[in-house]
């Protein structure tokens, strides 16, 4: 008989352990998971390397570096004859603390990428500026980086004043044709594009 109270008491103290043993996995698999889930969601992004803005001669320049590679979705298109469009885009406001942010400039520019199946070309033009490349790495290289762009004027921004710059890189699905851009809002492969990166500067 007095066997029983101590079975009793570890019976009483089993369901507390296994509870702390299921929320010590259950933390290890959260930990896991949140190792690559991350990368997962990731896997078509654009990451923003670096950006600045520099005062030149006349103009206040940008340069930007970003990190992505086409996927075989994309590539694909590509050479089935449907071409790609990227749009680099750039922003500057004016923080203010009363009121909303004061929009100064705003900027966008667009590459449109296709593929010569008779040629085995791949073609970036941007505006009326056009090169021919050999490779979907050149491609990539030639888009990832952006290079002292004339964005604004040197008068532009009033000196002393702290401004904050915002860039990005994206695939523009806007401009695929009907049956892709469906496509597009279910399939992660075409949302291709870059977060808003920021920083502040001042003149």
């Amino acid at each position: 008989m007095p066997s029983a109270i101590p079975r009793a008491a570890c019976v009483r103290d089993l369901p507390p352990r296994r509870a702390r043993l299921a929320a010590f996995v259950l933390a290890i698999l959260v930990a896991m998971l949140g190792q690559f889930v991350p990368l997962a969601a990731r896997a078509d992004a654009i990451i923003v390397k670096d950006a600045e803005l520099r005062a030149a001669d006349d103009n206040w320049d940008l340069s930007a570096e970003f990190e992505f590679a086409i996927n075989p979705t994309l590539d694909e298109a590509l050479q089935k004859g449907i071409p790609l469009y990227f749009v680099l885009e750039f922003e500057v406001v004016r923080p203010r603390w009363y009121w909303l942010d004061e929009k100064v400039l705003s900027y966008a520019t667009q590459y449109r990428v296709s593929y010569n199946a008779l040629t085995l070309q791949y073609r970036v033009a941007s505006g009326l500026l056009s090169q021919t490349l050999y490779s979907l790495e050149e491609v990539e290289r030639l888009l990832s980086r952006v290079t002292s762009r004339p964005v604004a004027g040197r008068d532009q921004f009033v000196k002393g004043v702290r401004y904050e710059a915002a860039v990005r890189l994206r695939l523009d699905v806007n401009q695929l044709p009907k049956p892709f851009q469906v496509n597009a809002l279910a399939a992660r492969e075409w949302t291709l594009g870059s977060d808003w990166h920021r920083w502040s500067f001042t003149p």
